[in-house]
């Protein structure tokens, strides 16, 4: 399968099976989505995975953040979760924004080459990112942001295709706008005759 045949059949899976890839799959996988553009090659991101009875230490940190008795279940959706974090580096080249777009980048090539790989993935979000109860379950730095997470499992059996519409690229492709035309400035012998005229 080409790189456009793959991307084209990518579509998140929000019901997946107890089917997970090994670490060792798993690390085949982030070495090749590792190949980003990466400015200055800081490498501002790293992964968690949650697996067993982590994703129940992330359902009680999301409670904490939410103000719940009963742990969220949410995380047990998924046999494994990978926590997509931004690891901030000291740079004068590079911006905190641009550094954040590498993370997102890395997440996005991870969850294609899983998706090629036969697995389900869905990214999930929450407002409790950005939480210290989350962010201390899962060992955040300073430096470092929480992004989300990528729920992995097996593709059920007899999945239907997705429902999104295709992208009109036509509409979202455009060109540099032209400038505007300046006037052509007048001779300085046509101006001053202008001049001697009105007086």
């Amino acid at each position: 399968m080409s790189a456009l045949e793959a991307v084209r059949a990518r579509q998140s899976t929000s019901k997946v099976t107890d089917e997970a890839p090994s670490r060792d799959e798993l690390l085949k996988l982030v070495a090749a989505a590792g190949r980003v553009a990466d400015h200055s090659s800081l490498r501002p991101w790293r992964l968690i995975e949650l697996r067993g009875s982590d994703r129940e230490l992330l359902g009680a940190a999301i409670a904490k953040a939410e103000g719940d008795k009963s742990p969220s279940t949410k995380p047990l959706r998924a046999p494994l979760l990978i926590a997509v974090v931004a690891s901030y580096r000291k740079s004068e080249k590079v911006p905190r924004w641009e550094q954040e777009a590498v993370a997102s980048g890395v997440a996005h090539m991870l969850s294609l080459l899983l998706d090629e790989a036969g697995f389900g993935v869905l990214w999930r979000t929450g407002h409790y990112t950005r939480s210290k109860a989350v962010a201390k379950a899962h060992g955040l730095g300073k430096d470092e942001e929480l992004l989300g997470w990528l729920y992995v499992g097996g593709k059920p059996s007899g999945r239907r295709p997705g429902r999104r519409k295709p992208v009109d690229a036509r509409g979202l492709v455009t060109r540099m706008p032209k400038p505007k035309p300046q006037p052509t400035p007048e001779p300085k012998a046509k101006k001053k005759a202008k001049k001697q005229k009105k007086q």
